[in-house]
């Protein structure tokens, strides 16, 4: 009988499945996880910090047509799309080109050797024809206006 108490005293002594779930290590995990996105969120953004103009402007609507073009070459002359056109005739040509287009969208190309005056009088007659909505065509890779030395004195 003895033996017998011996037994029953090991299986009291032994210990019972607990029940609870010990969740102090996911909250460790959890802590370390969020110290490095915190950490890294910062670091993930590329680029120069502005603070951008808040507009209620809409994106700029894709146009279904060929967009119209006027050239304007180093030497002065005209032409539309790739047809050279004599100045003369130029204000007529659009018009008829402008009665059967939907869009008054038409952009200038100008060769830097031209006199601002020359794109202004193109300008004037383009408006002439019936296209408001004027865009001017430039290259990319220009050089940027710097301020003068002695600006800030």
């Amino acid at each position: 009988m003895a033996e017998a108490g011996n037994r029953r005293g090991r299986r009291r002594g032994r210990a019972q499945p607990m029940a609870e779930i010990n969740i102090t290590p996911f909250v460790d995990v959890m802590l370390v996880l969020l110290i490095i996105f915190m950490v890294a969120a910062p670091l993930m953004t590329v680029g120069v910090p502005v603070e951008l103009p808040k507009t209620a402007a809409n994106a700029l609507p894709s146009d279904e047509e060929e967009p119209l073009t006027v050239t304007i070459k180093g030497d002065g002359s005209l032409a539309i799309q790739n047809t050279d056109t004599a100045e003369g005739e130029l204000v007529a040509k659009l018009q008829a080109i402008a009665a059967e287009r939907t869009s008054d969208r038409i952009f200038l190309r100008a060769d830097g050797g031209n006199a601002w005056n020359r794109v202004a009088e193109v300008m004037g007659a383009l408006n002439a024809a019936g296209f408001s909505n004027i865009g001017l065509v430039t290259d990319i890779g220009g050089t940027a206006l710097a301020a003068p030395a002695d600006a800030g004195n």
